[in-house]
């Protein structure tokens, strides 16, 4: 079975715990079997609503467990934090997470692990108390992918800048640093006031867009690497009568992103489906969770992650790396709906 978990706000005092649950819904908790929670960045935004998808699915693919996926209202480490904190003290037994900032939660996740509970991430190679770090693929090939879409757009010339959901997200920060050492091979490129952070906000991100656009009025290129960014960077192309004039290239999903990969306004987008990556996480907690092992070349049983790459992470922990990149524009799009 799988339990909603949901945050409850009121005025500015976000309250960090779970909807209280049937006397039923605790029961299940402690005697139904293991469970497996996934904590997200941000509850309600696409990204996160399609990994949800996998989730359930993967708890519909194992009833004798208890699998579910939770997060914070907004893009904030803290709130992140708190869920983490408050799971723990619950006593989940796996912990599959995708932190806002790995730094934020190294001490959280030490004490979990010690306590014996089941940690893996997601989008952070560099997390050192974590059991397994699973990546869609090689952070610095995908950064350096969106980067050579954007340059070729841009004809290798011009004035370009980044956005990150946070500076403290390590995928983030590797794409966009993969992104700016890919373009230093095209002297007509210029990176100009990089590392915009959005938190993920769409309407953030136009804002900070259009005053990018009011100062550069000659800049030619955005990169960006949270999954709304484009959305936001998009609509203010579109509204500045820019399309086709300034190229657009990001991380963002297929179905938002439609309408604006049809105008122009968005050039391509890369992804990793979040549906496959919270199956994979769950499967490799459950693997964890039964004593098993992580091999090299192992097949997880999800699309992208059939042979994966098993390494050395930055703590003891293993670095699991599938094969799950995609990267499409406005005739290719529709292939990848979902």
């Amino acid at each position: 079975m799988t339990t909603k978990h949901h945050l409850l706000t009121t005025g500015l005092k976000v309250a960090l715990v779970t909807t209280v649950m049937s006397v039923a819904g605790q029961a299940a908790w402690a005697q139904d079997g293991k469970t497996i929670t996934t904590v997200v960045k941000i509850s309600g935004i696409p990204w996160f609503d399609r990994m949800e998808t996998g989730v359930e699915l993967y708890a519909e693919q194992h009833p004798e467990m208890n699998i579910s996926q939770v997060g914070p209202a907004s893009a904030d480490s803290a709130q992140q934090l708190q869920i983490v904190q408050d799971l723990i003290a619950r006593g989940t037994d796996a912990l599959a997470v995708v932190p806002m900032d790995p730094g934020v939660l190294e001490g959280l996740l030490r004490r979990a692990i010690d306590r014996g509970t089941i940690v893996v991430t997601h989008e952070a190679d560099n997390q050192v108390n974590t059991m397994a770090n699973i990546e869609a693929f090689d952070n610095a090939e995908y950064g350096t992918a969106l980067n050579e879409r954007l340059s070729e757009c841009m004809g290798q010339e011009g004035k370009w800048t980044t956005f990150v959901g946070s500076l403290g997200s390590r995928t983030h920060m590797q794409w966009v640093g993969a992104g700016e050492e890919n373009a230093s091979q095209y002297p007509g490129m210029e990176l100009v006031d990089p590392n915009n952070e959005s938190f993920d906000d769409a309407n953030g991100t136009y804002e900070t867009a259009k005053e990018i656009l009011r100062k550069h009025p000659d800049i030619k290129g955005f990169q960006t690497s949270a999954g709304n960014d484009v959305l936001g960077v998009g609509r203010a192309i579109e509204e500045a009568g820019l399309t086709g004039q300034v190229c657009l290239v990001g991380t963002g999903l297929p179905n938002p992103s439609a309408a604006y990969l049809d105008s122009g306004a968005i050039t391509a987008i890369g992804f990793w489906d979040p549906q496959k990556a919270g199956m994979a996480m769950n499967e490799v907690a459950r693997i964890l969770l039964e004593g098993g092992e992580l091999e090299d070349g192992m097949d997880l049983g999800v699309e992208g992650y059939e042979a994966v790459s098993v390494t050395q992470g930055a703590g003891e922990g293993k670095l699991v790396v599938g094969n799950g990149m995609v990267i499409v524009d406005k005739d290719t799009y529709a292939e990848r709906l979902f």
